[in-house]
């Protein structure tokens, strides 16, 4: 499939999201896995011009969210002490924020390009993290996660930002 329509794909998968008010269950994100699979490879994720894209308060009130939200867990999954429920939490929060970036975001088209392919790994990592992977382990999908959030600030403007650190 050709990057050029990866945007499409990710735009209706999130917008799915969005319609559906909770996370794409696992058949539905089965079916379009492989749309995304690669969604943020070195020809999806790329700077402006040599600069960070621009954000606006939305995207950046919902990309704090997250990241504070799996900070907060870090240390229990690095234990291996985060339960089933705790993970599930975790996950929920991460897709209500998605959810409000990509309805409240107005980003110019090729930093929402950039953004929508950082957002389906993490909706990838989300979905590991909440246990519909079975051949991953749930703190696996916090790493990726993590990862994302650390993509994040590389190709976005995000005054004071700094990732979690995943320890792996």
């Amino acid at each position: 499939m050709s990057s050029r329509n990866r945007p499409t794909l990710l735009g209706i998968l999130i917008a799915g999201v969005l319609a559906a008010g909770t996370v794409v269950g696992t058949g539905a994100w089965a079916a379009t896995e492989h749309a995304h699979e690669h969604a943020a490879d070195a020809h999806a994720l790329k700077l402006n011009a040599g600069k960070k894209w621009a954000t606006d308060e939305p995207l950046r009130q919902g990309m704090t969210k997250i990241r504070d939200a799996v900070d907060a867990k870090l240390p229990a999954v690095h234990r291996g002490k985060l339960s089933a429920a705790q993970y599930d939490a975790l996950g929920r929060e991460i897709d209500a924020q998605i959810a409000q970036i990509v309805q409240n975001c107005k980003l110019d088209p090729q930093a929402d390009e950039v953004l929508h392919a950082i957002l389906a790994e993490m909706m990838a990592g989300n979905e590991t993290l909440q246990g519909k992977n079975a051949k991953a382990k749930r703190s696996a999908g916090v790493v990726k996660v993590v990862r994302t959030l650390e993509q994040y600030g590389q190709y976005f403007e995000h005054p004071g930002w700094a990732a979690p650190k995943a320890g792996h």
